[in-house]
């Protein structure tokens, strides 16, 4: 009876903020603005259930409850730091490094920078097995270093759902708290043409964005928390058709690591609309909420996916933390009562 009441008090936020489920896209340094979405999150007091996340949402779903074992949210806040500001170092001296006169003449777009059209080129004609023959793999450093995947299996730890995409299979594989590592958060992040498939337990994996960007249902059926607030970095809707060859490549590659999580939504939605049970007939409640870039991100290029220098990883920060903030304003209210997005909208 007391183990059923403490459940009904975390549902409803007694004694505290309600806990909350989160779903994290990936989106390379894009994931930065996610930062500054979670570091508002946790300022506000929000106590977190479990987080889903694929590639840069998989590397801050980690980090994230890596630190928050250790030193609660301001611990989470600290150690998310730490994430960004180490791949941004990691990356000193890499030809994508911007110049002065990138900035005089551009801005933060790097589609005309001379590292981006470099590498772009170099992507063309070879392959990371061809340019990268060790298979080394930064991320899998970075996360080696920075989470401590013994903390992320003890009872309390926040619930991880980590999705990959089996190369030869093509389809989505999670791994949960006790078995995450190095590799498996690198294989989660693993773009093709940058990076040799990860190899992890003798399969191969890629981006788990390729096939759950990132996966809703274990947060239904595996969580307590009811309300799930959804990070999206890749836009739903671009209000150009693309004429160029490499904007329909990037508007291709929007839908297709977008797609899985559309029908996620959709499926979402019938049953919601249908009033079906979520776990064997049952009435668990069901709310979701969404955190966007808006417009933020649609005059920043293509580049901008791979651009890690810290003065931009900071400005996206910085637009997370306040649409966040905004968001809260208007929503925090729904937090534990009720979705603040129409389900029936996808």
């Amino acid at each position: 009876m007391l183990g059923s009441l403490r459940w009904v008090g975390r549902r409803l936020g007694i004694g505290g903020a309600p806990r909350v489920n989160l779903a994290l896209q990936g989106g390379g340094s894009h994931g930065a603005f996610t930062w500054g979405v979670l570091d508002r999150l946790l300022e506000h007091g929000v106590r977190i259930d479990g987080i889903s996340g694929s590639s840069a949402g998989a590397l801050n779903a980690a980090v994230l409850a890596s630190g928050w074992a250790h030193g609660g949210a301001d611990g989470a806040r600290e150690s998310l730091q730490g994430l960004w500001s180490t791949i941004s170092n990691s990356a000193r001296m890499s030809p994508m490094q911007s110049t002065p006169l990138d900035y005089l003449l551009h801005g933060w777009n790097r589609d005309f920078s001379p590292g981006y059209m470099l590498l772009s080129n170099l992507a063309r004609m070879a392959s990371p097995y061809q340019l990268n023959p060790t298979g080394h793999n930064a991320i899998a450093d970075i996360a080696g270093k920075l989470v401590d995947f013994e903390a992320l299996s003890r009872r309390d730890a926040i619930r991880l759902f980590i999705a990959l995409t089996n190369v030869r299979t093509g389809k989505l594989e999670l791994r949960r708290n006790r078995e995450l590592g190095p590799n498996v958060l690198a294989a989660s992040a693993c773009l093709p043409l940058l990076f040799q498939a990860v190899e992890v337990d003798g399969e191969h994996y890629w981006d788990g964005g390729y096939t759950a960007n990132p996966a809703l249902f274990p947060l239904i059926f595996e969580c307590s928390a009811p309300d799930v607030i959804l990070v999206q970095l890749t836009p739903e809707y671009r209000a150009r058709v693309p004429t160029k060859v490499a904007d329909i490549i990037d508007r291709a590659n929007e839908i297709a690591f977008h797609s899985n999580l559309t029908r996620e939504l959709q499926m979402i939605a019938l049953l919601h609309g249908e009033g079906h049970g979520w776990l064997g007939g049952g009435t668990r409640d069901f709310h979701l909420h969404q955190i966007d870039t808006q417009d933020a991100m649609h005059d920043l290029g293509k580049a901008s996916r791979i651009n890690v220098d810290w003065p931009f990883l900071c400005h996206l920060r910085d637009l997370g933390y306040e649409f966040t903030g905004e968001w809260l304003k208007t929503n925090a209210r729904h937090l534990g009562r009720r979705s603040s997005v129409k389900l029936n909208t996808y």
